[in-house]
């Protein structure tokens, strides 16, 4: 089978990239919708009668009775449901991954060479693949066979130590970070690869774990222990490094404040009425900010309170001082700049959040809305007959742990 022509024409710096993702749930479509949005033509492999367990994490739920979910990170693709527990349906998985340039999954350790398609297989059939692999802990690490979650990644990762508003209360990021920074990892990653494989001929593995990717994200927190010695700790909407950096109460509602520079700091004081407080010694450096940060803050609060929010948060920009109100997620979406920029809509009518990526001054195009569950499964199958009979593999012995890998 060579790779089936999408009925599109695919545009973008990716177009001509063949992307065949049996990857599920967030991180791996995440990553292939990126790609997607940059041009690829991505394949979903998807369980039949089943098929990506986000299609019914809901409510609410699209028109077409995919949940949003599912909308969050499936567009732009193709879906075939292929039961990878048959040899006939691995063999189309084996012929789709020779045409590919990529192929991305996150199965449990070791369910990809129980079912036949592992690195040497897959190697054999296309030496130039690119063989993307998320998981949870790391296939090299003493927790493989353990199962990861985000929530669970983020508890293991340090992120509830130091997120919440004290340190008696461990508090979850409000979005999925570890898919979400395991996916932009993966993309990274196989474009990387993507270029080494045009230069050499030769693809290679590329893995991120959901444990060191959400680790990762811990920068500044990680720096404060491995050079000062410090236990980083959740302390509310404060910066642990820098101040005032935190949430200020103005008359009518709260704003975020950074001034991260002294310079910043005294524009900050100009505009609140306050110029001497820039030299008052204790808070003449950032350093003594932090100290002291407490008193600053009742110090600010106390003129914040005097005006509205909106006024504050425009002339603290217009003079050089990072400032906004604390948006809800509607407010957000209705913002002029937000819907011009960020919102898409589909040619369903299915409003989206675009990949915020501009080559040039254009966004990325959304390309189609995400597929109904095998939807492509007849034209990507009768596209094989044509080509001829699939090679054959043998059968494989599958266990319950595969079952519930390829859930």
């Amino acid at each position: 089978m060579s790779w089936p022509a999408a009925a599109g024409e695919r545009r973008g710096p990716l177009a001509g990239v063949r992307v065949l993702d049996l990857s599920r749930i967030l991180a791996g479509p995440f990553s292939t919708q990126i790609m997607a949005d940059l041009g690829a033509d991505v394949i979903k492999v998807e369980r039949p009668g089943a098929g990506d367990e986000t299609r019914r994490w809901g409510p609410p739920f699209a028109a077409s009775g995919a949940a949003a979910y599912f909308y969050a990170c499936n567009r732009g693709r193709r879906s075939i449901a292929l039961d990878l527990r048959t040899p006939e349906d691995r063999a189309i998985v084996l012929d789709l991954a020779a045409a590919a340039d990529v192929l991305l999954e996150n199965f449990l350790p070791g369910t990809m060479e129980r079912l036949g398609l592992g690195d040497e297989v897959l190697s054999a059939r296309n030496e130039r693949l690119v063989h993307g692999v998320i998981s949870g802990y790391g296939h090299d690490s003493s927790r493989a066979a353990w199962p990861l979650l985000d929530f669970v990644a983020q508890a293991h990762a340090g992120i509830l130590s130091v997120t919440g508003p004290d340190p008696q209360t461990n508090t979850k990021a409000g979005v999925p970070i570890a898919d979400l920074s395991a996916g932009l990892y993966m993309a990274i990653g196989v474009l990387a690869a993507l270029r080494e494989a045009a230069a050499t001929g030769r693809g290679r593995r590329v893995e991120v774990s959901l444990a060191e990717a959400c680790a990762s994200l811990l920068t500044n927190q990680a720096m404060n222990h491995l050079i000062g010695g410090l236990e980083p700790r959740a302390s509310g909407n404060t910066h642990p490094n820098v101040a005032p950096y935190q949430i200020i109460e103005a008359q009518d509602r709260p704003i975020a404040i950074a001034a991260t520079s002294d310079a910043q700091f005294s524009s900050l004081c100009r505009v609140v009425g306050l110029p001497e407080l820039a030299g008052d010694p204790r808070f003449s450096s950032n350093e003594r900010r932090v100290t002291n940060r407490e008193q600053l803050e009742g110090i600010l609060a106390g003129r914040l309170h005097s005006r509205a929010a909106r006024d504050w948060v425009r002339e603290l920009n217009e003079a050089g001082v990072a400032a906004a109100l604390i948006n809800t997620v509607s407010e957000m979406l209705a913002d002029p700049d937000t819907r011009a920029g960020l919102v898409a809509e589909l040619p369903d009518g299915t409003r989206q959040i675009r990949t915020p990526i501009r080559l040039g001054r254009d966004p990325l195009p959304l390309a189609s809305p995400p597929p109904e569950l095998g939807e492509h499964s007849v034209e990507i199958r009768e596209h094989g007959r044509k080509r001829g009979p699939a090679a054959a593999i043998p059968a494989v012995a599958v266990s319950p742990r595969d079952r519930c890998a390829w859930r």
